[in-house]
């Protein structure tokens, strides 16, 4: 049983589409498509009726210089900085930029202390601006966690989670206001819109995106709203999807991106937005744990943030390395169990929580960088993953890199010399840039922090580690050290480990899972085909369940996966309640079968956060 719950369709801008001359062909999947056989069925099933019912079939294509996928931080900056130079050169330059998110910044969730630098250099005025940076960090705290008790660790200059000089954020705000910068400067948003497809030319180049068909019903059959998706075809299109972007799967094997680096490797993050007492708020704040409730073998750790917005708001949330071994950890429950501890729960004590929300997170850093570029585009921002893991920051990375993308791509396409040999420009300057970049000399000092912690000692290994080789030698040493491999193949039998007794929630500090979800605001179109795809519908209880104890249902943070017994009373399924999901990717990632495959629900749908 799939349960599906209510998004709406509307054109570009509210408008019609902007409609080119008629492409005069019908939709051809593996005209599109760059997925393996079983995934191709487990997406293409889904307009199989369609194909088949006479419905008009035509879709119609716009030109645009750049078309950039992906509204978040790395691809605004990209638009906006693509804007900055033609307005200063007196060029004339198309940017158009999709976003599946009902609103510019309604997907985006992070901390967040952001590191200013990216963003004074693409607006040294954004004080004068307006930018919502409102928060400037006042006091670093860092402490290891026991189960009753708090061991703090100074915060010295130079170690990586100094936060001097930096703001605390609500990232989904920043990136609204990213967005009225971008269409101030004349770069067309389309938020609602999800990317649904990479196209091609007959060189093998990128030649755009299309948007997913809408009006769709569960079964495939086309319903009284159908309408199909439209291309946007450019020059040069800017991949800039975040964490596990689903087209990017598609590209690192069409281009064999991924051939000379370490797999990516990923954590969840969970966060809450609450309005504590005010006699228990610190603005400007920043509060960092590691340690209890996890384990020293298990990454991961806390954060608790003082946000000055006029009421007394902190934002608090908890990390998971998806590297962990034991299947029967629930990073949503671990989060809620870290809210007692008596170091914690004072501070929340008489508050209430206001919102929820959840998502991956690149950690593999500079081991897991594939490559950027190829015929007709470029990766930017989460997608590749720039994020500094010990920082616990990415957002100035990211931006960075869209700005650096922004350049190459302007000077190759203003080149009047210009000769390219395929059909899409292959811009390969943004990678030699962004080398050269601080980007780069960043990731590169801190590569060895996140692996450090695979050793004997775990955590505690990992800390003295990042003591001796980057605090006193700023990550100079002559070897880089290996991640463990694939996340998903991380986890052991559930027959070799101890499953995890959590404590009930109290309603009052703790919370359970579907109460949590009400608060991210999510909703997807009731009656449309399901957005998480299985390649092999007999995989989770021959296997998952069989072997890992079904780890699905405790993995999600929004109550997505669940096994039920079947109406028969002789054996299990897998209910997936596609509705409930927050777009984390989590499930793409960890399933230890790799048989969920996520792709793009009907555009709207999905979390609403409002500044998360």
């Amino acid at each position: 049983m799939l349960v599906l719950g209510a998004a709406h369709h509307h054109p570009l801008h509210g408008t019609p589409p902007r409609q080119g001359p008629a492409l005069g062909r019908y939709w051809k999947p593996s005209a599109s498509f760059s997925l393996s056989g079983k995934e191709r069925t487990s997406i293409h099933k889904r307009f199989l009726m369609i194909s088949l019912s006479g419905v008009d079939m035509e879709r119609f294509a716009d030109e645009a210089d750049v078309v950039i996928v992906g509204g978040g931080p790395a691809g605004l900056s990209a638009a906006i900085r693509l804007k900055q130079l033609a307005e200063q050169q007196g060029r004339e330059l198309r940017v158009c930029v999709v976003e599946k998110a009902s609103q510019i910044g309604a997907h985006t969730l992070s901390g967040a202390c952001l590191e200013p630098s990216a963003l004074t250099e693409l607006f040294p005025d954004w004080k004068e601006r307006g930018a919502p940076l409102n928060t400037p960090v006042t006091e670093d705290r860092f402490g290891i966690l026991t189960e009753k008790h708090r061991i703090p660790v100074p915060m010295l200059p130079g170690l990586p989670m100094n936060n001097h000089g930096n703001y605390i954020v609500r990232l989904g705000h920043v990136v609204r206001w990213l967005g009225e910068q971008a269409e101030a400067l004349g770069v067309e948003l389309y938020p609602g819109y999800a990317a649904a497809e990479v196209l091609f030319h007959e060189d093998g180049s990128v030649k755009g995106i299309a948007t997913n068909d809408v009006g769709i019903a569960k079964d495939g059959s086309p319903k009284d709203t159908f309408e199909r998706g439209m291309e946007l075809h450019a020059k040069v299109t800017i991949f800039g999807e975040g964490c596990h972007g689903h087209l990017a799967k598609q590209l690192y094997r069409r281009f064999n991106l991924r051939e000379e680096c370490e797999p990516q490797t990923y954590a969840i993050g969970l966060k809450e937005l609450w309005v504590i007492e005010e006699k228990n708020w610190k603005p400007g704040r920043i509060e960092h744990t590691v340690g209890w409730p996890l384990d020293r073998h298990t990454y991961g750790g806390s954060f608790l943030y003082h946000l000055n917005e006029g009421e007394p708001l902190v934002a608090l949330g908890f990390v998971v390395g998806l590297d962990y071994q034991n299947p029967y950890i629930n990073p949503f429950r671990e989060f809620q169990r870290w809210k007692h501890h008596p170091s914690v729960a004072p501070s929340l004590a008489g508050g209430s929580r206001i919102a929820y929300g959840a998502r991956a997170l690149n950690e593999g850093g500079f081991q897991s960088l594939p490559r950027l570029t190829f015929p007709g585009g470029l990766l930017i921002g989460c997608s590749p993953g720039f994020m500094n893991v010990p920082k616990i920051k990415g957002t100035h990375t990211a931006m960075k890199s869209g700005m650096l993308a922004a350049e190459a791509v302007f000077h190759k396409l203003t080149d009047e010399n210009l000769a390219s040999p395929t059909a899409g420009v292959h811009v390969p300057e943004y990678e030699v840039s962004l080398r050269a970049s601080s980007v780069w000399k960043e990731l590169h000092s801190v590569r060895n922090i996140r692996p450090s912690f695979h050793n004997p000692l775990g955590l505690y290994g990992g800390m003295i580690y990042t003591g001796i080789f980057y605090w006193i030698f700023r990550g100079k040493e002559p070897w880089t050290l290996k991640h463990q491999g694939l996340d998903a193949t991380q986890l052991k039998p559930a027959k070799d480990c101890t499953p995890i007794e959590y404590p009930r929630p109290d309603g009052k500090i703790s919370f359970d899972l579907l109460s949590s979800v009400a608060l991210s605001g999510t909703n997807h179109e009731h009656d449309q085909p399901a957005h998480l795809t299985l390649l092999d519908d007999r995989v989770p209880v021959e296997k998952n369940l069989a072997v890992y104890d079904g780890p699905e249902q405790r993995f999600c943070p929004a109550g997505v996966y669940e096994y039920v017994p079947l109406e028969s009373g002789d054996g299990m399924r897998l209910q997936i309640n596609a509705q409930n999901c927050v777009h984390c990717k989590t499930c793409d990632i960890k399933d230890p079968s790799q048989n969920i495959n996520w792709v793009v629900p009907e555009g709207s749908g999905g979390p609403a956060y409002n500044g998360l």
